[in-house]
């Protein structure tokens, strides 16, 4: 049972987003009084509660999602909250629905998308793994972020071949190090506020670290937002090697660490928003015709799932007419199909682009 402290913060949380009529949020949606009440007193087996999951979109009211999971037993505990959340954002994948068993499929399906080079400018494939037995950030103690980051590094440490690298700890990095970990844009900083808030950030910056391979083409981040983000990614458009070498380097991983993974919802990260395969493939893409066309781009990216973003991300504008476009659907397919339907939709986009004259 949580305790009597607990509860008061969580009513009066509860009170705040009743009263924010502006809010969006996909909490402010689900949490209705009657799911409030059924979950306000309930405990997960490492201490997390309710006020774990909504914190964050409680001091955030303008969270798009704003709830976290802070272990992997919230899902199931907190189900009646992160349902119907999961289904709303993951559209069609229904409360009755369940995650399909991980399947890379034949990795010599995926090919170059631009072989001639002109449109696309770098691939990239990443997806997000937490460690069993560990919770997500809010319940990590120091020593915890500790023990993982050894267990990571001497993990990625014995890696052969092409993801043959280096791995090098945020804590006491030098200056050097650092900038040239900028320039290449592999450091993450420490979380935004919504992250903050959710008490992802906590002994910054213990047991954080960055790996990555001499050639620079894959990248792992140790305790960011995800115990690991496992990220494959070069320049041009030669999307079949950069998702072998995503891979090869997850099967590598999977045998010295065990992941978290739940039977309805595939990979359990500490967002709802990157549950299932957690897989995201994307490209950097120039598409002069179709940016002055924003429709029709729209309109395709809709028929094969993709999100179409402006270059530095979310919420930015395409600069030069350069896109990040990206696969929308991770749950409820597999990795196969979710990357083979953004392969598709980037082969048409070309297409397109090339016919617009």
């Amino acid at each position: 049972m949580a305790d009597a402290a607990t509860i008061a913060k969580l009513e009066e949380g509860f009170k705040k987003l009743e009263a924010a009529t502006d809010c969006k949020s996909l909490l402010k949606k689900y949490l209705t009084k009657s799911v409030f009440d059924q979950l306000k007193d309930k405990k997960t087996d490492l201490g997390a509660t309710l006020l774990d999951v909504i914190q964050s979109g409680v001091e955030n009211l303008d969270s798009g999602v704003g709830v976290y999971a802070p272990d992997a037993q919230a899902y199931t505990l907190f189900a009646p909250l992160f349902d119907p959340i999961i289904e709303d954002y993951h559209k069609g994948f229904k409360q009755t629905d369940k995650h399909p068993n991980k399947d890379f499929g034949d990795v010599n399906q995926f090919v170059n998308v631009d072989p001639d080079g002109k449109f696309v400018i770098s691939t990239r494939v990443r997806c997000g793994r937490s460690m069993e037995g560990y919770p997500f950030n809010p319940c990590l103690t120091e020593a915890q972020y500790k023990e993982m980051e050894s267990k990571v590094s001497s993990t990625l440490s014995s890696l052969e071949g092409e993801l043959k690298g280096t791995y090098f700890p945020l804590t006491g990095m030098t200056k050097e190090v650092q900038q040239k970990l900028i320039d290449d844009h592999f450091l993450f900083k420490e979380g935004d506020r919504f992250l903050q808030a959710a008490n992802a950030c906590r002994y910054w910056p213990t047991g954080r670290g960055i790996y990555h391979n001499d050639n620079k083409t894959f990248l792992v981040w140790c305790n960011e937002e995800d115990h690991l983000r496992i990220i494959s990614m070069q320049m041009g458009g030669d999307l079949g090697q950069v998702y072998r070498r995503l891979v090869s380097a997850v099967n590598e991983i999977e045998k010295r660490v065990p992941f978290s993974h739940h039977d309805r919802l595939g990979f359990l990260t500490f967002c709802p928003t990157n549950l299932g395969t957690t897989v995201c493939a994307s490209v950097h893409i120039k598409l002069p015709k179709l940016a002055a066309n924003r429709e029709k781009l729209e309109e395709v990216a809709g028929k094969y799932s993709l999100q179409v973003r402006g270059t530095r991300g979310e919420h930015t504008e395409a600069e030069g007419g350069v896109y990040d476009i990206s696969n929308k659907r991770r749950m409820g397919l597999t990795e196969y199909q979710a990357v083979k339907e953004m392969q598709d939709g980037i082969i048409e986009l070309i297409k397109i682009e090339k016919e617009m004259q």
